[in-house]
């Protein structure tokens, strides 16, 4: 298959997620984009029907096609983040619709951190408003290529287009400034189906696309293959049989980049190289693979390469380090501190960390950084330096989304405290955004010894 074959087949697919403020809703847009695509079964939209009218109410509330779980209903707010899979005859979606709590904040971090679209809500009679600012800065954070500024709920406020306008301009300097490469506007009402998949009678001023449309037109950038390659190791596969007494294959999930067979790679973090003697697709030699494609692969030499392993083309292999300077949002209720023993999980490998700074949180209201805070807290956004008790091949988040993102757990209980990107996220994709001409060790008793 040839590059651009590669790339048609990515475009076919948008994977986007929806954020915004308690209320501005979310869910009722899912809905009406559903409901209005024809992509609701009949006994899933009477299950809606009939919980609507226990509920009192005349009309279908169609929020709850995505309010599925039970606490989700009874308070008429979201709280996990729901997939729903679609499809219009021009493109396939995958849409996670994420919370607007800000104590949930945590959950749009994972609906975000494989969107290539966000869809971010503002209430017309609110405007843009902190839990706004924080999802633009969560986008900004996870790289998220196309940002959708859909301002709701405007049949409350007569369809005034100086009121969308205001909002649209407030929105678009703040996300900017972030280095949020694309930003749309749409003026829309999902209660009533405005600009959501058919064109509003009641907003003649505005000539822009719908929210389906946009969404089956935006164009999907981000191509894996065109990055370096990298193969995180996840498993080891030696049969040991009299049919195959010295096979040792690798087998894991092509991370970015193509792979060919013959080509120089490099094993990290032991900096061993060798060359791809065989590439397995689906129990077939093949002789390139690429991006995301799970595959085995063979070396010409016999090396000593195990699971947490990176094979990367030696010409573009990164270095490994024990010193991780990252952007991070922390997830967890309890704070992450300074001196906090952590594991770091980085594709396939996991390492014993210390948090050895802070050095700066942000602050969303006016995009300052309060310096050495001393602590993150539940949906804090900041800066922190990591020491690693191993090498680990890390490259920029800027860079792979894929091999620049890890996880800090608790090593206590495995629960996860903090979403990680390498390098310094706002300032890298504020230096992307405007290159691109758009607007504005010491030893412990607990044998954590690196």
């Amino acid at each position: 298959m040839t590059t651009t074959a590669i790339e048609a087949t990515a475009t076919s697919l948008l994977r986007f997620a929806t954020a915004g403020s308690v209320d501005d809703g979310k869910s009722t847009l899912v809905g009406r984009l559903l409901h209005d695509s024809k992509s609701v079964l009949t006994d899933q939209l009477e299950a809606v029907e009939r919980a609507s009218t226990a509920r009192g109410q005349e009309a279908p509330d169609l929020a709850l096609l995505t309010d599925g779980l039970r606490a989700e209903r009874e308070q008429g707010i979201t709280i996990d983040v729901a997939y729903r899979y679609f499809a219009t005859p021009r493109r396939r979606f995958i849409l996670a619709d994420t919370p607007g709590h800000v104590q949930y904040t945590r959950n749009m971090v994972t609906g975000a951190s494989t969107a290539e679209l966000a869809v971010v809500l503002v209430d017309a009679r609110n405007g843009v408003v902190e839990q706004t600012r924080r999802h633009a800065a969560v986008a900004a954070l996870l790289r998220v290529p196309h940002v959708v500024l859909a301002v709701n709920k405007m049949d409350l406020v007569d369809y005034a287009e100086p009121v969308f306008a205001a909002i649209a301009e407030e929105f678009t300097a703040y996300a900017a400034s972030l280095g949020v490469p694309e930003i749309t506007a749409i003026p829309i009402s999902a209660l009533a189906g405005d600009n959501v998949v058919t064109a509003s009678a009641n907003m003649s001023w505005y000539g822009g696309p719908t929210v389906l449309e946009h969404l089956e037109t935006v164009p999907v950038s981000h191509d894996l293959t065109d990055c370096p390659a990298r193969f995180p190791v996840q498993y080891v596969i030696r049969p040991q049989t009299p049919e195959l007494p010295d096979y040792r294959g690798y087998a894991g999930q092509i991370a970015s980049g193509v792979l060919r067979v013959g080509e120089e790679v490099t094993v990290l973090p032991s900096g061993r190289t060798s060359r791809i003697e065989a590439i397995e697709a689906l129990g077939q030699d093949v002789d390139v693979a690429w991006a995301p494609q799970s595959v085995t692969v063979r070396l010409a030499d016999d090396l000593d390469v195990s699971r947490g392993d990176l094979i990367a083309q030696s010409a573009t292999a990164p270095t490994p380090t024990q010193d991780v300077r990252a952007t991070v949002c922390h997830v967890a209720d309890q704070p992450l501190k300074v001196g906090s023993r952590v594991l770091l999980k980085h594709t396939t490998r996991t390492v014993k960390a210390i948090v050895k700074e802070i050095p700066s949180r942000l602050t969303l209201d006016d995009l300052s950084q309060h310096p050495s805070p001393g602590e993150l807290v539940a949906n804090d956004i900041g800066r922190v330096v990591l020491r690693t008790a191993e090498p680990l091949a890390v490259d920029a988040y800027a860079d792979s989304r894929r091999t620049g993102s890890f996880l800090l757990i608790d090593p206590s209980d495995g629960l996860t405290l903090t979403a990680g990107m390498a390098g310094d996220a706002f300032a890298e994709a504020a230096q992307a955004t405007a290159a691109a001409g758009h607007g504005t060790g010491a030893d412990d008793e607990d044998g954590w010894d690196f």
